[in-house]
């Protein structure tokens, strides 16, 4: 009994992980519609690839979803990510750490 316990809960506290995990591949793929398949920008769109620590991208994000950057789109669609997809995305698209 405690055997099952014990795995129901280590799989409900892990789903959030492997969720995100899975998660990733979609937001990369809502930036590459306009920043291009790797991030590097094109055509008056900047690139998003290693550009920015990962502390400066989310800072960059937030500022758009509170209107404090100046911007045509991204401050509504930074709006529709949570923190935990804004950080995802710095992880992915930030520079080397």
């Amino acid at each position: 009994m405690h055997l099952k316990i014990t795995l129901c809960f280590l799989f409900l506290t892990a789903t959030p992980a492997f969720a995100q995990a899975a998660d990733t591949p979609l937001l990369i793929g809502g930036c590459q519609g306009c920043h291009g398949a790797s991030g590097q920008g094109a055509q008056g769109i900047p690139s998003i690839k290693a550009n920015h620590s990962r502390d400066e991208f989310i800072a960059i994000m937030r500022a758009f979803g509170a209107n404090e950057r100046p911007a045509t789109v991204m401050g509504r669609i930074s709006r529709g990510y949570t923190p935990d997809q804004i950080a995802l995305l710095a992880a992915h698209y930030a520079r080397p750490q």
